[in-house]
């Protein structure tokens, strides 16, 4: 299938409407989560096509680790099968899957604590068998429509795009939905994918068991966090060459930093719309510190570039000081990566076989064999 998706109105449309919509839903989840996380079945993940940056970090995996200790039950995806929509080869997948454990242990997801749970899609047979069902709810022109695979599909510069690549948000609808997943963290520009698994959650009810329904429809769990760029000052991407990754040396972080872009004024303002390269740096001084990108900016005055990437680099280092030593401890325990892996698969294939027993029975395909 050629790609030919380009930019509407729609986009623009559903970016306003829905994006208030669910930043008042989110609200009232952040509100309520603390009091009551046993109502909470959280799904979350990403593809492991390498070990995680600070990007990850900041944006996604400490919002995971803060929804952890407030007590839900949280299902994280390693989405192997997914690595298929914009590559060719799946010959790294092994290694990044434990390089992804790894940095998910290090950064302090517990799955000692009986509601962190890690799994593979290869490895759950009964969430990709909703794929099926999933389809049948889903038209051709939704998924045309769909601006976060549009933008997926720029920015991995494809030029024909496979039939994975076009389903792919049914594939994350399936993976929210086998477990019952009902919060869902996400950035803004994730929205479209989780909206569309919320109409499958509500077509399939509504056509198959409407007395009963099956699924719940999932709200998302925005993040305040900004966007974070890389060195280059576009967004964080391990595609693009930019990121700081969290096994990096302290030597390997100066040197990424060093290469960091900035401007040519010396004076350090925190000014998101007119520099917003020395902006995502104070930002990233801040988290680490503590301090407002103000405040940071304040410290640093006249300073300019140099010492604004200096400051950059002392405060990470110690940031992810701690960070670093569990992951080499961690590294150094292979047999327990792998059975953490193996338990987190345990628990998610369990779920599915319950919600797949389920869905046969709502349309009627269950044969008297369940």
């Amino acid at each position: 299938m050629e790609a030919k998706f380009e930019a509407d109105a729609e986009d623009v449309e559903f970016e306003s409407a829905t994006f208030k919509e669910s930043a008042k839903r989110s609200q009232a989840v952040w509100q309520d989560l603390p009091k009551n996380p046993g109502k909470y079945r959280v799904l979350t993940g990403e593809r492991p096509t390498g070990p995680l940056h600070i990007g990850h970090l900041f944006g996604t995996v400490a919002n995971r680790v803060r929804i952890q200790e407030l007590g839900a039950t949280t299902f994280i995806v390693i989405a192997d099968y997914q690595v298929l929509t914009d590559r060719d080869t799946a010959e790294a997948v092994g290694a990044n899957v434990r390089e992804v454990i790894l940095d998910y242990l290090a950064s302090g997801l517990d799955p000692e604590n009986g509601r962190t749970f890690f799994f593979s899609h290869s490895h759950i047979p009964e969430l990709n068998q909703l794929l099926l069902p999933f389809m049948s709810l889903v038209t051709t022109a939704e998924l045309d429509r769909n601006p976060t695979v549009k933008e997926e599909i720029r920015a991995a510069g494809l030029r024909q795009v496979n039939a994975l690549m076009y389903t792919y948000p049914i594939h994350q609808a399936a993976d929210i939905l086998f477990c019952k997943g009902n919060v869902v963290p996400v950035g803004r520009d994730q929205l479209p994918h989780l909206e569309l698994t919320r109409k499958i959650a509500r077509r399939f009810n509504e056509r198959f068991a409407p007395k009963e329904p099956v699924f719940p429809v999932p709200d998302a769990l925005l993040s305040e966090l900004p966007v974070v760029l890389g060195t280059d000052g576009q967004k964080m991407s391990k595609s693009r060459g930019n990121t700081i990754m969290l096994k990096m040396s302290a030597d390997e972080t100066a040197k990424a930093i060093k290469g960091a872009k900035t401007d040519a004024d010396r004076n350090i303002a925190y000014d998101p719309q007119h520099r917003p390269e020395v902006a995502n740096l104070l930002r990233l001084i801040g988290i680490c510190s503590g301090e407002t990108p103000e405040a940071v900016a304040a410290r640093i005055g006249d300073g300019g570039g140099g010492k604004l990437k200096a400051t950059l680099t002392e405060a990470l280092n110690a940031y992810l000081a701690p960070l670093r030593e569990r992951r080499a401890r961690y590294a150094g325990e292979p047999a327990y990566v792998s059975s953490v892996l193996k338990k987190g698969v345990e628990r998610a294939r369990a779920e599915g076989v319950v919600t797949l027993r389920q869905v046969r029975r709502a349309m009627n395909m269950d044969h008297g064999l369940d």
